[in-house]
């Protein structure tokens, strides 16, 4: 009998805890079906359990957002910095290698593009905490482009941060209008075109 209650509490320990399930089903259903699609009945119902512990963990739906888009602000902040060890002194590879990496993401057959550009359309209002996340984590990752294009020395690393930002950010909307085989199949190629020029264009003294 006790035998069996160790193992119970075994069980019951590797399981995961409430917080974890519901943050893991959430970002599942919200990333397939939309945020203002999924509610939170839906949410603790397939994380097997309540309304009442989703909210004594999160406070709201709105808070549940803005963690699960701190998720994957982590995610992809831990995966830009695993690139930048793999190439600490080749920038453009750098730039390169996030690209392709980030197509192979983009034309799985699961996805629906960038989970971050999907939670803006969704949330207009400027007051959302899920807004904010969103908004820091985009102007984040375009100064990481700037810094990276000025360390390889190509002209107007600002201007050319920019361009490759909204470059990446249009081929996650045009993969999901025109599919895998439109122009966000060629968006490595087009920005290779774009470096290629900054490093043959005359410098500003």
């Amino acid at each position: 009998m006790a035998q069996a209650k160790r193992i119970e509490s075994k069980a019951a320990e590797s399981e995961p805890r409430p917080r974890t399930r519901i943050l893991a089903t959430a970002r599942d259903l919200f990333y397939r079906d939309g945020i203002r699609a999924v509610g939170v009945e839906v949410i603790a119902a397939e994380a097997g359990t309540n309304k009442m512990t989703l909210y004594r963990n999160f406070g709201s739906k709105e808070e549940l957002i803005a963690e699960y888009l701190r998720g994957e602000v982590k995610a992809v902040e831990a995966h830009w910095d695993n690139l930048v060890a793999r190439f600490p002194n080749d920038p453009k590879a750098l730039i390169l290698a996030w690209l392709k990496e980030m197509g192979a993401l983009m034309t799985r057959p699961e996805s629906r593009g960038c989970p971050m550009v999907n939670a803006a359309v969704e949330l207009p209002d400027p007051a959302h905490p899920g807004r904010k996340v969103i908004e820091q984590h985009k102007s984040a990752m375009r100064d990481r482009l700037a810094a990276v294009c000025r360390k390889a020395g190509l002209a107007h690393p600002e201007l050319l941060a920019d361009q490759i930002h909204m470059l990446v950010e249009g081929a996650g909307v045009c993969l999901q209008s025109v599919g895998p085989d439109g122009p966000s199949h060629r968006l490595v190629r087009i920005v290779e075109s774009l470096l290629d020029g900054a490093e043959k264009a005359p410098r500003r003294r």
